[in-house]
């Protein structure tokens, strides 16, 4: 047996659990939607007849957003990186992310344009983890700041005595875990706090890669916002941008294509939760859907062919 074999075996099982996953979440999506279709039907039908300025005002957040995820991965090198090829790469990455779960599409995409520009493997994976890292942290901080504005918005559930039990067993065991792999992982961790000091000793890419960020964070929440506004949803933005972090938040954690099935019914939930109408809240997330999915999907994966056929991938 080669050396590549176990590694080989252990791909194709991570691959099969997942895809086994994101197939269970897509069924139970399919489901939920055949339960609800009266609602479902009702929100298709409020939002052919929705405000199409508002409409318009979240294409055009969507939009902006592609270029904001440019900005954020030439912030996170140190090196120049082709402008137009990059923000090609981000809405290629988009609707890449949309055919395979867990993000593996966008991060794919970009680890291969990244090392076409010269970056090693490493580099290209620590550029890209800078990137996430920063996005996650912009968002951790404006849940934060958006929960403090909007009191009882977010209605956390009460931890059971079980599940605190499983969080008391499970930290010796990251703590072990952790301190047996540590030796191995040092050098690795060094060379990437190495290529972070470096990015964050240029004003000019700090700026990119945090303004990138807040701004594609900020823009996502903008779109959903217009949305809800062009179907009359009542809900102040403020409250709706709180919905849009968490529920995205907690749509991550399934590893399904795009958030397709998971983020639909997170933000459906989150939006009755915060007191807005079952039918409304169905037209707002197929709106946002259609706009950041849909819509961009076919142009997105014409442009990634395009990408690959001239080796920019």
């Amino acid at each position: 047996m080669t050396p590549q074999a176990p590694a080989a075996a252990s791909t194709r099982r991570r691959t099969y659990w997942q895809t086994l996953l994101a197939l269970t979440v897509l069924i139970a999506a399919g489901c939920l939607a055949h339960w609800h279709w009266a609602v479902l039907a009702s929100g298709a039908g409020r939002l052919a007849v929705a405000d199409h300025g508002w409409l318009l005002v979240g294409a055009t957040a969507v939009t902006a957003t592609w270029v904001c995820s440019a900005l954020a991965q030439q912030g996170a090198v140190t090196r120049g990186l082709p402008a137009g090829r990059l923000v090609a790469t981000q809405f290629a990455a988009s609707a890449a992310n949309q055919v395979l779960p867990a993000g593996l599409g966008a991060g794919a995409v970009n680890l291969r344009f990244l090392m076409r520009c010269g970056l090693p493997a490493a580099g290209a994976a620590t550029a890209y983890a800078v990137k996430a890292t920063a996005g996650a942290v912009i968002r951790g901080v404006l849940i934060t700041l958006l929960a403090l504005a909007c009191p009882g918005a977010l209605r956390l559930p009460q931890a059971s005595g079980g599940a605190l039990v499983l969080v008391l067993a499970g930290v010796p065991a990251l703590l072990l875990a952790a301190a047996r792999l540590w030796p191995r992982c040092r050098r690795a961790m060094a060379a990437v706090l190495t290529d972070v000091r470096a990015v964050h000793a240029r004003p000019h890419r700090v700026a990119a890669l945090w303004g990138g960020s807040l701004a594609f964070v900020v823009l996502h929440a903008v779109a959903l916002i217009a949305v809800t506004q062009a179907v009359a949803l009542p809900l102040p933005p403020a409250r709706v941008a709180l919905v849009y972090l968490a529920a995205s938040g907690a749509a991550a954690l399934l590893p399904t294509p795009g958030g397709l099935g998971s983020l639909d019914a997170a933000l459906a939930l989150a939006l009755v939760a915060a007191g807005a109408p079952a039918a409304a809240a169905a037209s707002a997330v197929l709106g946002y859907r259609l706009l950041t999915v849909w819509l961009p999907l076919l142009p997105g994966l014409l442009v990634l062919a395009v990408l690959v056929r001239r080796r920019a991938l």
